[in-house]
């Protein structure tokens, strides 16, 4: 599947904003790709783009080197042979189990492959179950069964885990590049949890306010992120405004010396991880806890400095509490990126 230079706009909104936004993307065979971003960046107008419920205002999209959509010419959903599945799974409660994973099959089409895929997804013994008679994870794999079963190349999943409990959504999202690897099918996943996408996907795209700010492997996203938005929202790092004076850097933690910083294209912002940075309780700190959680191993806090709210990893042994006064300092064994530019630059 290719995307060329799309933009989209709902005719209906009175606007000039556009949610789809020059967007260009390949889908290679076999591969899975988290579709990833905040509510409203355009994911789902995307998502109904591909599927062909919506027309490019601009642009094309192809399928095995064939257009199907274009501003003046659409192929329908039904045509495009492109698997759907939805967030609250759209089975249709007067069908069992066996009847909803053939549903999208022609009258005459060999049904051993609906078969093989409820055996594979262990439903086959679950047949004659109606929809309410299943658990969620149950009626999550016979969406997907249903999807592949009329031998859809493509599988588009709107945030098809996000109904389940954790047990159950773990377990699932492990098996689904399994399933498609045995179907010979592609994936777009689309989801709101950046762990989930970086998790289980080939490469990750991460849309805000219409196009993508970076598509690519989740090692790639997250030792090189393309932009500060990929940094703060898939990787929930700190962005800490700076000032460049020579080789020092100047933040409102403190300066620290990069000789290697090129002056005529000064950067603006430092990215930290939240263990790029350690807190010290003290009476006169100019710092203030905000609030903590509890993540096992260790805290996660956020801590306000002026009007800056930063996340810090704290270790567990050194509890802290909301309203305590604390000084906030760099670990000098690590290091941030400078951005315009991505430059690395050690916290020295």
């Amino acid at each position: 599947m290719k995307i060329e230079d799309t933009w989209f706009k709902y005719p209906s909104n009175g606007s000039d904003h556009w949610t789809i936004q020059s967007v260009n993307f390949s889908l290679r065979k076999g591969e899975l790709v988290g579709l990833l971003g905040p509510s409203g960046c355009g994911k789902t107008t995307l998502l109904r783009l591909i599927a062909g419920f919506e027309k490019p205002s601009h642009g094309t999209i192809s399928l095995n080197d064939i257009t199907v959509a274009t501003p003046d010419y659409l192929v329908p959903p039904e045509r495009r042979g492109i698997g759907m599945v939805f967030q609250d799974y759209a089975l249709f409660p007067h069908l069992d189990t066996w009847r909803n994973a053939c549903f999208g099959l022609k009258k005459g089409q060999d049904k051993s492959r609906a078969k093989w895929l409820l055996d594979l997804l262990g439903l086959y013994e679950f047949k004659t179950r109606y929809p309410h008679q299943l658990s969620g994870g149950q009626r999550q794999r016979l969406a997907l069964a249903r999807a592949l079963a009329p031998g859809n190349s493509i599988v588009v999943l709107d945030e098809p885990f996000s109904n389940l409990d954790v047990e159950v959504r773990l377990k699932l999202r492990s098996q689904l590049s399994d399933v498609l690897s045995s179907c010979s099918a592609s994936g777009i996943l689309v989801t709101h949890d950046p762990e989930e996408a970086l998790a289980i996907c080939d490469r990750v795209a991460v849309m805000s306010e219409g196009n993508f700010d970076q598509c690519s492997t989740p090692s790639e996203i997250v030792h090189k992120p393309a932009t500060p938005f990929v940094a703060s929202f898939v990787l929930q790092r700190n962005i800490i405004p700076v000032n460049i004076f020579g080789p020092d850097i100047q933040t409102p933690l403190g300066t620290i010396s990069n000789p290697c910083i090129n002056t005529l294209n000064s950067p603006s912002q430092l990215i930290l991880g939240e263990q790029c940075l350690e807190v010290k309780k003290h009476p006169d700190g100019n710092a203030v806890v905000k609030a903590l959680e509890f993540h096992g191993t260790h805290w996660h806090l956020r801590v306000q400095l002026e009007s800056y709210i930063y996340r810090i990893w704290h270790p567990i042994d050194n509890p802290l509490r909301p309203g305590d006064n604390c000084f906030i300092n760099f670990r000098h064994d690590d290091y941030g990126l400078l951005f315009p530019g991505c430059i690395h630059c050690p916290l020295k």
